[in-house]
């Protein structure tokens, strides 16, 4: 990974939603906590070119995300806080199949790699369902594995376990542990980045702290009050 901020802001009218930051990410594995509307989710889209810089610039491995935006969409894959957004297609097989049928890949080598990406994340078994008979958690994996079967090098995923039971918490933590990819995970599911290797926390458009997780997470508290 290497994710490069550079004098880097975002405004929205003018509501400034992130203030200029100037920042490397060379991780595997990072965490983005913040309370609502700290700039924690402007941030992550930012990496992926799904939020564009007012000023300054992001390169993802090499990439600019104006210039290169295609090529970057591929690098980084982006897991949105409702999964629901991003199944487009009725059938589980269907839609982790979907994003491979226009690269011109063979029908046997589509539905090669959309087979691996259901054992991976061991749901072979829905395959034939309907996305929108899938539980909370099952959504998840499944929007997970519509993302890794097109092998982007990053992932980011926002809230992964938002409005998750404990069960199926555990099950979509699980998963991202033993992902390969380098990760970027938003989250207030503190307990989910505890042992990231970096830990950032915005608070009201700013980097406010940037570090390992136990002192980030008691900062956070801080700030929360709590």
């Amino acid at each position: 990974m290497d994710i490069r901020f550079t004098d880097c802001a975002v405004r929205f009218g003018e509501r400034v939603a992130l203030h200029p930051l100037t920042l490397t990410l060379n991780e595997k594995r990072i965490g983005i906590i913040g309370l609502n509307g700290s700039g924690k989710t402007t941030f992550a889209r930012l990496i992926n070119g799904l939020v564009k810089p007012s000023s300054g610039g992001v390169t993802v491995n090499g990439l600019d995300t104006i210039k290169d935006d295609r090529a970057v969409l591929s690098e980084a894959g982006f897991i949105f806080q409702n999964p629901h957004n991003q199944l487009i297609m009725p059938i589980v097989a269907e839609d982790i199949a979907f994003g491979l049928k226009n690269r011109g890949l063979s029908r046997e080598e589509v539905d090669r790699r959309m087979q691996a990406a259901l054992s991976r994340f061991g749901i072979e078994h829905l395959a034939r369902r309907r996305v929108h008979e899938l539980s909370g958690g099952e959504t998840q994996l499944v929007a997970m594995a519509s993302v890794v079967v097109t092998d982007p090098k990053i992932l980011i995923l926002d809230e992964p376990t938002n409005q998750l039971d404990l069960k199926n918490r555990r099950r979509v933590a699980v998963a991202i542990d033993d992902l390969p990819e380098d990760t970027v995970v938003i989250t207030h599911d503190l307990g989910l980045v505890e042992n990231v290797e970096r830990l950032l926390l915005f608070h009201e458009g700013r980097l406010a702290f940037d570090g390992n997780p136990q002192d980030a997470i008691r900062r956070y508290h801080e700030i929360a009050g709590c």
